[in-house]
């Protein structure tokens, strides 16, 4: 659980049946996410580069992914 609480920080923020809370940290993984791969997509386009920043930008959708499951699970009070 340490390791957990030291790759998503932010998820733990959630409090147990606070919407607001929720929603806060679901706005926060999505923006910072999406001008991440933003910036990647611009980068990407740099032939050699590409591929190594397509790999770079699929990690971070799946990191959001989790960081908004672990938001949700955070919210139920299932972690």
């Amino acid at each position: 659980m340490d390791l957990i609480r030291k790759i998503w920080p932010t998820t733990f923020n959630v409090k147990k049946g606070d919407i607001v809370s929720l929603i806060i940290q679901i706005v926060i993984l999505l923006v910072i996410c999406a001008v991440a791969s933003w910036l990647i997509g611009v980068l990407a386009s740099i032939p050699v580069l590409g591929i190594i920043f397509g790999l770079l930008a699929g990690l971070i959708d799946i990191y959001s992914l989790v960081g908004i499951i672990l938001c949700i699970l955070n919210f139920f009070g299932k972690l």
